[in-house]
Protein backbone atom coordinates (compact mmCIF):
# COMPACT_ATOMS: atom_id res chain seq x y z
CA UNK A 1 0.00 0.00 0.00
CA UNK A 2 1.12 3.54 -0.17
CA UNK A 3 2.64 5.47 2.33
CA UNK A 4 0.52 8.00 4.62
CA UNK A 5 3.29 10.84 3.32
CA UNK A 6 3.65 11.70 -0.40
CA UNK A 7 5.64 14.91 -1.85
CA UNK A 8 3.14 17.67 -3.06
CA UNK A 9 2.30 17.95 -6.38
CA UNK A 10 3.06 13.88 -7.29
CA UNK A 11 0.50 11.52 -8.19
CA UNK A 12 -0.65 10.25 -5.27
CA UNK A 13 -2.78 6.28 -5.67
CA UNK A 14 -5.53 5.66 -3.35
CA UNK A 15 -6.80 2.68 -4.58
CA UNK A 16 -5.91 -0.22 -6.58
CA UNK A 17 -8.80 -2.78 -7.36
CA UNK A 18 -9.02 -5.92 -7.73
CA UNK A 19 -6.26 -7.08 -5.00
CA UNK A 20 -4.89 -9.57 -7.84
CA UNK A 21 -4.40 -9.95 -11.32
CA UNK A 22 -2.52 -12.59 -14.07
CA UNK A 23 -1.10 -10.78 -17.10
CA UNK A 24 -4.18 -9.62 -19.61
CA UNK A 25 -6.15 -9.12 -16.71
CA UNK A 26 -6.57 -5.28 -15.75
CA UNK A 27 -6.16 -3.13 -12.73
CA UNK A 28 -7.90 0.09 -11.97
CA UNK A 29 -6.50 2.81 -9.92
CA UNK A 30 -8.02 5.98 -7.99
CA UNK A 31 -6.29 8.87 -6.69
CA UNK A 32 -5.62 12.45 -7.55
CA UNK A 33 -2.84 13.86 -9.78
CA UNK A 34 -2.52 11.29 -11.76
CA UNK A 35 -2.36 12.75 -15.20
CA UNK A 36 -2.14 16.47 -13.63
CA UNK A 37 0.96 17.31 -16.30
CA UNK A 38 0.42 15.14 -19.69
CA UNK A 39 0.15 11.87 -20.29
CA UNK A 40 0.38 9.44 -17.29
CA UNK A 41 2.94 6.18 -17.47
CA UNK A 42 2.37 3.59 -15.21
CA UNK A 43 5.05 0.93 -14.45
CA UNK A 44 4.23 -2.97 -12.98
CA UNK A 45 8.08 -3.50 -11.49
CA UNK A 46 10.11 -2.20 -14.82
CA UNK A 47 7.52 -3.30 -17.25
CA UNK A 48 5.19 -0.20 -18.62
CA UNK A 49 1.26 -1.27 -18.31
CA UNK A 50 -0.89 -0.06 -21.32
CA UNK A 51 -3.48 2.11 -20.32
CA UNK A 52 -7.22 1.66 -21.08
CA UNK A 53 -8.79 4.26 -19.43
CA UNK A 54 -6.76 7.44 -18.06
CA UNK A 55 -8.06 10.78 -16.39
CA UNK A 56 -6.39 12.64 -13.55
CA UNK A 57 -8.33 10.70 -10.68
CA UNK A 58 -8.81 7.08 -12.29
CA UNK A 59 -6.79 4.80 -14.70
CA UNK A 60 -7.33 1.66 -16.16
CA UNK A 61 -4.32 -0.44 -17.15
CA UNK A 62 -3.19 -3.82 -18.49
CA UNK A 63 -0.96 -6.47 -16.76
CA UNK A 64 1.85 -7.23 -18.99
CA UNK A 65 3.52 -10.26 -19.47
CA UNK A 66 6.90 -10.39 -17.13
CA UNK A 67 4.78 -7.28 -14.65
CA UNK A 68 5.78 -7.68 -11.01
CA UNK A 69 4.25 -6.69 -8.05
CA UNK A 70 5.01 -2.67 -7.49
CA UNK A 71 2.80 -0.12 -9.43
CA UNK A 72 3.86 3.06 -9.82
CA UNK A 73 2.47 6.20 -11.83
CA UNK A 74 4.01 8.99 -13.32
CA UNK A 75 2.88 12.34 -14.19
CA UNK A 76 5.29 14.42 -15.51
CA UNK A 77 8.59 14.21 -13.84
CA UNK A 78 6.47 13.39 -10.62
CA UNK A 79 5.76 9.66 -9.71
CA UNK A 80 3.86 8.13 -6.68
CA UNK A 81 4.79 5.55 -4.37
CA UNK A 82 5.20 2.17 -4.86
CA UNK A 83 1.60 0.51 -4.63
CA UNK A 84 2.25 -3.86 -4.29
CA UNK A 85 -0.27 -5.90 -6.10
CA UNK A 86 -0.51 -9.29 -5.96
CA UNK A 87 0.68 -10.61 -9.68
CA UNK A 88 0.25 -14.27 -11.06
CA UNK A 89 2.98 -15.84 -12.73
CA UNK A 90 2.80 -18.70 -15.00
CA UNK A 91 4.36 -22.20 -14.22
CA UNK A 92 3.12 -24.08 -16.91
CA UNK A 93 1.53 -23.51 -20.07
CA UNK A 94 0.43 -25.30 -23.46
CA UNK A 95 -1.59 -27.41 -21.40
CA UNK A 96 -5.39 -27.41 -21.79
CA UNK A 97 -7.24 -26.99 -18.45
CA UNK A 98 -11.11 -27.41 -18.49
CA UNK A 99 -11.86 -26.41 -15.02
CA UNK A 100 -10.02 -26.64 -11.46
CA UNK A 101 -6.44 -27.96 -11.10
CA UNK A 102 -5.66 -30.45 -8.32
CA UNK A 103 -3.51 -29.62 -5.20
CA UNK A 104 -2.08 -32.55 -3.19
CA UNK A 105 -0.60 -32.83 0.03
CA UNK A 106 2.86 -31.72 -0.63
CA UNK A 107 1.74 -28.73 -3.21
CA UNK A 108 2.38 -30.52 -6.22
CA UNK A 109 -0.31 -29.11 -8.66
CA UNK A 110 -2.37 -31.20 -11.51
CA UNK A 111 -3.65 -30.27 -14.56
CA UNK A 112 -5.31 -31.59 -18.01
CA UNK A 113 -4.51 -31.82 -21.68
CA UNK A 114 -8.45 -32.14 -22.32
CA UNK A 115 -8.34 -31.45 -25.99
CA UNK A 116 -11.77 -31.58 -28.13
CA UNK A 117 -14.33 -33.87 -28.07
CA UNK A 118 -13.61 -37.07 -28.92
CA UNK A 119 -9.76 -35.99 -29.37
CA UNK A 120 -7.04 -38.46 -28.57
CA UNK A 121 -4.38 -36.41 -27.07
CA UNK A 122 -0.56 -37.77 -26.06
CA UNK A 123 -1.21 -36.49 -22.07
CA UNK A 124 -3.76 -36.52 -20.45
CA UNK A 125 -3.18 -35.25 -16.81
CA UNK A 126 0.66 -33.40 -16.23
CA UNK A 127 1.93 -32.77 -13.03
CA UNK A 128 3.75 -29.25 -12.27
CA UNK A 129 6.58 -29.55 -9.17
CA UNK A 130 7.28 -27.41 -6.55
CA UNK A 131 10.38 -26.07 -9.35
CA UNK A 132 7.43 -25.46 -11.79
CA UNK A 133 8.90 -28.40 -13.82
CA UNK A 134 5.42 -30.13 -15.56
CA UNK A 135 6.10 -33.43 -16.53
CA UNK A 136 3.54 -36.02 -17.78
CA UNK A 137 1.44 -38.10 -15.41
CA UNK A 138 -1.23 -40.22 -16.86
CA UNK A 139 -2.24 -40.83 -20.80
CA UNK A 140 -5.03 -42.66 -22.41
CA UNK A 141 -7.83 -40.56 -20.88
CA UNK A 142 -10.16 -39.20 -23.49
CA UNK A 143 -10.95 -35.59 -22.56
CA UNK A 144 -9.92 -35.40 -18.95
CA UNK A 145 -11.63 -32.96 -17.44
CA UNK A 146 -12.46 -33.32 -13.80
CA UNK A 147 -10.11 -33.57 -11.44
CA UNK A 148 -10.11 -34.27 -7.10
CA UNK A 149 -8.30 -35.52 -4.58
CA UNK A 150 -9.28 -38.43 -1.99
CA UNK A 151 -7.90 -38.35 1.81
CA UNK A 152 -5.72 -40.97 1.00
CA UNK A 153 -3.74 -39.26 -1.58
CA UNK A 154 -5.61 -40.80 -4.47
CA UNK A 155 -6.60 -38.61 -7.73
CA UNK A 156 -10.29 -38.85 -9.58
CA UNK A 157 -10.75 -37.86 -12.92
CA UNK A 158 -13.45 -37.57 -15.14
CA UNK A 159 -13.66 -38.72 -18.56
CA UNK A 160 -16.76 -36.09 -20.20
CA UNK A 161 -16.28 -38.57 -23.08
CA UNK A 162 -16.55 -41.47 -22.12
CA UNK A 163 -18.65 -40.78 -18.73
CA UNK A 164 -16.22 -42.40 -16.66
CA UNK A 165 -14.53 -41.90 -13.46
CA UNK A 166 -10.75 -43.30 -13.20
CA UNK A 167 -8.56 -43.58 -10.06
CA UNK A 168 -5.07 -42.70 -10.25
CA UNK A 169 -2.13 -43.94 -7.66
CA UNK A 170 0.91 -41.01 -7.03
CA UNK A 171 2.75 -43.15 -8.96
CA UNK A 172 -0.19 -42.74 -11.94
CA UNK A 173 -1.00 -46.10 -12.23
CA UNK A 174 -4.65 -45.87 -13.26
CA UNK A 175 -8.10 -47.87 -13.04
CA UNK A 176 -11.80 -47.74 -13.68
CA UNK A 177 -13.61 -46.60 -11.06
CA UNK A 178 -17.10 -45.72 -11.98
CA UNK A 179 -18.88 -46.06 -14.98
CA UNK A 180 -21.91 -44.71 -16.58
CA UNK A 181 -21.54 -40.80 -15.53
CA UNK A 182 -23.09 -39.74 -18.79
CA UNK A 183 -20.98 -36.45 -19.58
CA UNK A 184 -19.02 -36.93 -16.68
CA UNK A 185 -17.01 -33.17 -15.61
CA UNK A 186 -16.89 -31.78 -12.20
CA UNK A 187 -15.52 -33.64 -8.67
CA UNK A 188 -15.71 -32.63 -4.85
CA UNK A 189 -15.52 -35.35 -2.02
CA UNK A 190 -17.72 -34.43 1.31
CA UNK A 191 -16.63 -34.96 4.73
CA UNK A 192 -17.47 -38.60 4.32
CA UNK A 193 -15.70 -39.26 1.47
CA UNK A 194 -18.21 -39.32 -0.84
CA UNK A 195 -17.62 -38.51 -4.15
CA UNK A 196 -20.18 -36.41 -6.32
CA UNK A 197 -19.66 -36.07 -10.47
CA UNK A 198 -21.30 -32.91 -12.15
CA UNK A 199 -23.09 -34.92 -15.48
CA UNK A 200 -23.51 -31.41 -17.37
CA UNK A 201 -26.57 -33.16 -18.85
CA UNK A 202 -27.94 -32.61 -15.58
CA UNK A 203 -27.11 -34.51 -12.83
CA UNK A 204 -25.51 -34.30 -9.99
CA UNK A 205 -23.72 -38.25 -9.22
CA UNK A 206 -23.27 -39.18 -5.56
CA UNK A 207 -21.23 -42.26 -5.16
CA UNK A 208 -20.21 -44.17 -1.30
CA UNK A 209 -17.09 -45.39 -0.79
CA UNK A 210 -18.55 -48.84 -1.79
CA UNK A 211 -19.30 -48.25 -5.34
CA UNK A 212 -23.15 -47.56 -5.14
CA UNK A 213 -23.80 -44.71 -7.18
CA UNK A 214 -27.19 -42.12 -6.19
CA UNK A 215 -29.17 -39.56 -8.01
CA UNK A 216 -28.51 -36.55 -5.74
CA UNK A 217 -29.69 -33.21 -7.28
CA UNK A 218 -31.01 -32.21 -11.09
CA UNK A 219 -29.79 -28.81 -12.08
CA UNK A 220 -30.03 -27.23 -16.03
CA UNK A 221 -28.00 -28.21 -18.15
CA UNK A 222 -24.62 -26.78 -19.07
CA UNK A 223 -23.29 -26.19 -22.76
CA UNK A 224 -19.20 -26.38 -21.00
CA UNK A 225 -19.19 -28.67 -17.84
CA UNK A 226 -20.91 -28.59 -14.01
CA UNK A 227 -17.92 -27.34 -11.69
CA UNK A 228 -18.21 -28.56 -7.71
CA UNK A 229 -16.68 -27.75 -4.24
CA UNK A 230 -17.71 -28.47 -0.43
CA UNK A 231 -17.98 -25.64 2.51
CA UNK A 232 -17.59 -26.79 5.85
CA UNK A 233 -21.26 -26.66 6.36
CA UNK A 234 -21.89 -28.86 4.37
CA UNK A 235 -22.92 -27.54 1.48
CA UNK A 236 -22.18 -28.29 -2.31
CA UNK A 237 -22.06 -25.12 -4.71
CA UNK A 238 -21.85 -25.77 -8.15
CA UNK A 239 -21.65 -24.13 -11.50
CA UNK A 240 -22.38 -24.70 -15.13
CA UNK A 241 -22.17 -22.14 -17.11
CA UNK A 242 -25.53 -21.68 -20.37
CA UNK A 243 -25.94 -19.58 -22.86
CA UNK A 244 -27.42 -17.14 -20.58
CA UNK A 245 -24.64 -13.98 -19.43
CA UNK A 246 -26.88 -13.78 -16.12
CA UNK A 247 -26.00 -17.15 -14.69
CA UNK A 248 -26.57 -18.86 -11.50
CA UNK A 249 -24.69 -20.29 -8.62
CA UNK A 250 -26.32 -23.01 -7.13
CA UNK A 251 -26.17 -24.67 -3.06
CA UNK A 252 -27.21 -27.64 -2.88
CA UNK A 253 -28.22 -29.12 0.95
CA UNK A 254 -27.35 -32.62 1.86
CA UNK A 255 -30.92 -33.71 0.68
CA UNK A 256 -30.21 -32.67 -2.55
CA UNK A 257 -32.62 -29.45 -1.98
CA UNK A 258 -31.21 -27.24 -4.61
CA UNK A 259 -30.92 -23.21 -3.95
CA UNK A 260 -29.80 -20.43 -6.40
CA UNK A 261 -26.83 -19.30 -4.37
CA UNK A 262 -26.22 -16.15 -6.63
CA UNK A 263 -27.34 -14.79 -9.75
CA UNK A 264 -26.17 -12.63 -12.18
CA UNK A 265 -22.23 -14.39 -13.67
CA UNK A 266 -21.25 -14.27 -16.66
CA UNK A 267 -20.14 -18.11 -17.50
CA UNK A 268 -19.56 -19.10 -13.95
CA UNK A 269 -16.89 -21.71 -14.17
CA UNK A 270 -13.87 -23.12 -11.55
CA UNK A 271 -14.84 -22.64 -8.00
CA UNK A 272 -13.00 -23.19 -4.51
CA UNK A 273 -13.47 -22.10 -0.40
CA UNK A 274 -10.88 -20.76 1.43
CA UNK A 275 -10.29 -21.51 5.41
CA UNK A 276 -12.93 -19.03 6.15
CA UNK A 277 -15.61 -20.25 4.25
CA UNK A 278 -15.66 -17.05 1.45
CA UNK A 279 -16.51 -18.63 -2.14
CA UNK A 280 -14.52 -18.28 -4.91
CA UNK A 281 -15.59 -18.37 -8.24
CA UNK A 282 -13.97 -18.32 -11.74
CA UNK A 283 -16.61 -15.74 -13.75
CA UNK A 284 -17.23 -12.14 -14.86
CA UNK A 285 -18.82 -9.82 -12.62
CA UNK A 286 -20.03 -6.39 -14.35
CA UNK A 287 -18.16 -7.35 -17.89
CA UNK A 288 -14.73 -7.69 -15.68
CA UNK A 289 -13.46 -11.15 -16.06
CA UNK A 290 -11.46 -12.94 -13.51
CA UNK A 291 -12.46 -14.72 -9.98
CA UNK A 292 -14.80 -13.51 -8.16
CA UNK A 293 -15.09 -13.49 -4.43
CA UNK A 294 -17.93 -13.78 -2.32
CA UNK A 295 -18.39 -12.40 1.32
CA UNK A 296 -20.59 -14.13 3.94
CA UNK A 297 -23.53 -11.91 2.66
CA UNK A 298 -23.11 -13.66 -0.87
CA UNK A 299 -21.94 -9.99 -1.78
CA UNK A 300 -19.45 -10.42 -4.73
CA UNK A 301 -16.60 -8.76 -5.49
CA UNK A 302 -13.71 -9.08 -8.08
CA UNK A 303 -10.94 -10.55 -6.53
CA UNK A 304 -8.54 -10.98 -9.52
CA UNK A 305 -8.64 -10.26 -12.94
CA UNK A 306 -7.73 -12.14 -15.93
CA UNK A 307 -8.88 -13.68 -18.91
CA UNK A 308 -9.82 -17.23 -20.16
CA UNK A 309 -9.79 -18.27 -16.31
CA UNK A 310 -11.88 -21.45 -16.17
CA UNK A 311 -10.54 -22.85 -12.46
CA UNK A 312 -8.64 -22.08 -9.39
CA UNK A 313 -7.17 -24.14 -6.48
CA UNK A 314 -5.32 -22.90 -3.16
CA UNK A 315 -2.13 -24.49 -2.04
CA UNK A 316 -0.90 -25.11 1.00
CA UNK A 317 1.40 -22.58 0.89
CA UNK A 318 -1.02 -20.51 0.85
CA UNK A 319 -1.05 -19.38 -2.69
CA UNK A 320 -3.57 -19.29 -5.49
CA UNK A 321 -3.01 -21.56 -8.61
CA UNK A 322 -5.34 -20.58 -11.68
CA UNK A 323 -6.00 -22.46 -14.69
CA UNK A 324 -6.54 -20.39 -18.40
CA UNK A 325 -7.21 -22.36 -21.32
CA UNK A 326 -3.94 -22.78 -22.17
CA UNK A 327 -1.82 -22.05 -18.83
CA UNK A 328 -1.23 -22.30 -14.78
CA UNK A 329 -0.70 -19.73 -13.37
CA UNK A 330 0.24 -18.79 -9.75
CA UNK A 331 -0.71 -16.19 -7.39
CA UNK A 332 0.69 -15.10 -4.09
CA UNK A 333 -2.21 -14.14 -2.10
CA UNK A 334 -1.10 -14.84 1.08
CA UNK A 335 -4.67 -17.15 1.90
CA UNK A 336 -5.57 -20.41 3.67
CA UNK A 337 -7.62 -22.65 1.28
CA UNK A 338 -9.98 -25.06 3.28
CA UNK A 339 -8.80 -28.17 3.29
CA UNK A 340 -9.74 -30.07 0.90
CA UNK A 341 -9.35 -34.09 2.07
Amino acid sequence: MASKKDTPGRPQIAEVSPLAAIPGGEFQIRGSGLAKMDRPRVTLGDVPAPIVIGSDNYLIVKVPDGAKGELIVESGDQASRAWTCDIGIQIADSMHPVGNPAVDLFGNAYTTFSGSRGQKTPVSIYKVDLNYTARPFVSDIMNATGLAFDREGMLYVTSRFEGIVYQVTPSGNMSVYVEGMGVATGLAFDADQNLYVGDRSGTVFKISRSRQIYVFATLEPSIAAYHLAFSDDGFLYATGPTTSSYDCVYRISNSGEVEPYYRGLGRPQGLALDAEGRLYVAASLGGRRGVVRFDHDRKPELFLSGQGIVGLAFTPSRALLVTTNNSLFRVDVGIAGRPLV
